[in-house]
C-alpha cells in the first residue's frame, strides 16, 4: 500500500511538469520508477506510456476546451512522427544507436540555444518575431487565436515553416521508433522553434500530440505483458490529477516562465542522449 501511495506521488508531480511543457511524463516516470524502486526498465516504460496517455487526456480536457491546442496542426503532424516512427522501428539494427544519440542531442542543442535567445537571458532583450502563415498554412488553415488567462487577451497567431516542422516530426518519430525513446522536446521543438507558434500553444498541442503516439504504442506493450497493472493504474490516476492540475497551471503563467521551466530539462534530455552517444550511461 505504501509503494502504490508513492507511486501516485511521483506520477502526480511528473503529470503536473508534463502538462506545464509539453513533455508528458516519462521523462520522470522511467528513472523514477527503475533507481528508486528498482523495477525492471521493460515495465518502468510500460507504465510511463500509460503516464503519457493519461497527461494527454487530463491536459486535453482543458487545452482543448479553451481552444490552446492547435487540433488542426496536431493532426497533420501527427502523420509525420507516426511515419517516422514506423520507418525508424523497420531499420533498428541497421544505424549505430550511439551515432545517433549524438546527432540528435547536437541538433536539441542547437534548438535549446534558440529557445534560449527567445527568453533574453543572453541578449538581455526578448526576441519579438513577426510571423506570416506561408503557403501551406494559408492551405490548411492552421493559424488561429487563443484566450490567454495570464494577460486577459485573445492571442491571435500564424504557422510558418510548416515542412520544416514537419520534417522535425518525422525525425522525432523515427528517434522513437529507432531508439525507443520519448520524443515530446522534439515536439514542442518543432512547434515552437520551426514553426513558431506560441509557447503555450506548442506545449498544449505536444501534449495532445503524445497521446494519439502512445495509445498506439500501448497497444504493442499491452499483448507483450509489459504493461503491469499494479504499477501502471497508479501510475494513471496520480497522472492524471497532476496534468489537470498542471494545465489549469500553465494557463495562468505569464509564457516566459514555461520556457523557463522547459529550458533546464531540455538541457537535461540534451546531455543525457550526449552521454549514451558516448557509451557513459
Amino acid at each position: 500500500m505504501t509503494e502504490i501511495i508513492q507511486f501516485i506521488i511521483i506520477a502526480v508531480f511528473a503529470g503536473f511538469l508534463g502538462s506545464l511543457v509539453g513533455l508528458g511524463g516519462g521523462i520522470i516516470i522511467t528513472p523514477a520508477l527503475t533507481i528508486l524502486f528498482g523495477i525492471d526498465i521493460k515495465y518502468a516504460i510500460g507504465a510511463s506510456i500509460v503516464a503519457v496517455i493519461a497527461t494527454s487526456s487530463g491536459s486535453a480536457i482543458a487545452f482543448v476546451k479553451d481552444h490552446v491546442s492547435n487540433m488542426r496542426v496536431g493532426m497533420l503532424l501527427e502523420i509525420f512522427t507516426t511515419a517516422g516512427g514506423v520507418v525508424g522501428a523497420l531499420m533498428a539494427g541497421v544505424f549505430s544507436s550511439k551515432l545517433l544519440y549524438v546527432f540528435f542531442s547536437l541538433i536539441l542543442l542547437n534548438s535549446f540555444y534558440g529557445m534560449l535567445k527567445k527568453t533574453g537571458l543572453i541578449t538581455k532583450k526578448r526576441v519579438v518575431e513577426i510571423v506570416e502563415n506561408d503557403k501551406y498554412a494559408d492551405m490548411y488553415r492552421l493559424n488561429s487565436t487563443y484566450y490567454d488567462k495570464a494577460t486577459g487577451e485573445n492571442i491571435s497567431y500564424n504557422v510558418t515553416n510548416v515542412p520544416q516542422g514537419s520534417l522535425v516530426m518525422f525525425g522525432a518519430g523515427f528517434a522513437s521508433g529507432l531508439l525507443g525513446i520519448g520524443s515530446g522536446a522534439f515536439k514542442v521543438i518543432a512547434l515552437d522553434n520551426y514553426m513558431k507558434l506560441p509557447i503555450k500553444v506548442s506545449t498544449a498541442t505536444s501534449n495532445f500530440m503524445m497521446g494519439v503516439t502512445a495509445t498506439a504504442s500501448a497497444l504493442i506493450y499491452f499483448f507483450n505483458g509489459t504493461i503491469n497493472p499494479t504499477i501502471a493504474a497508479p501510475i494513471a490516476i496520480g497522472t492524471l490529477i497532476g496534468s489537470r492540475t498542471g494545465a489549469k497551471v500553465m494557463q495562468h503563467l505569464d509564457a516566459k516562465y514555461i520556457r523557463y521551466i522547459f529550458l533546464p530539462i531540455l538541457l537535461f534530455t540534451v546531455v543525457n542522449m550526449f552521454l549514451k552517444g558516448l557509451g557513459v550511461l
